[in-house]
């Protein structure tokens, strides 16, 4: 499934006998972030056990669209699933440093990464 809006495009892949990818590409910010929240919403973390956020196509993201994954983080983690961040360019890596917020949800460098680690 993949859905564009204002610059936003969210591709949603479920991996066989592993994490749902949702890939964010374009802009991530108060105009944008209410369709992630939505494709959030809809993941029925319950059942499933990890999700893996791949920002490598992500050219912009404001304190709306963190507190989008912060809130997704808090939601898969209270029904027992993992959610990973993997991709981050180098300022919005930068940005996830500074704020804490790479204390709070796993960063991995690239897909391949977040996808080795859930492995383990």
């Amino acid at each position: 499934m993949s859905e564009t809006e204002c610059g936003l495009a969210i591709t949603q892949r479920p991996d066989p006998g592993g994490p749902l990818l949702l890939h964010v590409a374009g802009a991530l910010d108060h105009h944008t972030a209410h369709r992630l929240r939505e494709v959030f919403a809809a993941v029925p973390f319950d059942t499933t056990p990890s999700v893996v956020v791949d920002l490598s196509g992500l050219e912009y993201c404001d304190s709306t669209g963190l507190t989008v994954l912060i809130t997704a983080y808090h939601e898969a983690v209270n029904a027992g699933s993992a959610l990973r961040v993997a991709g981050a360019r180098p300022a919005q890596e930068r940005v996830f440093r500074v704020t804490g917020i790479d204390r709070v949800i796993p960063l991995h460098p690239t897909l391949e990464h977040a996808m080795d680690h859930l492995r383990r």
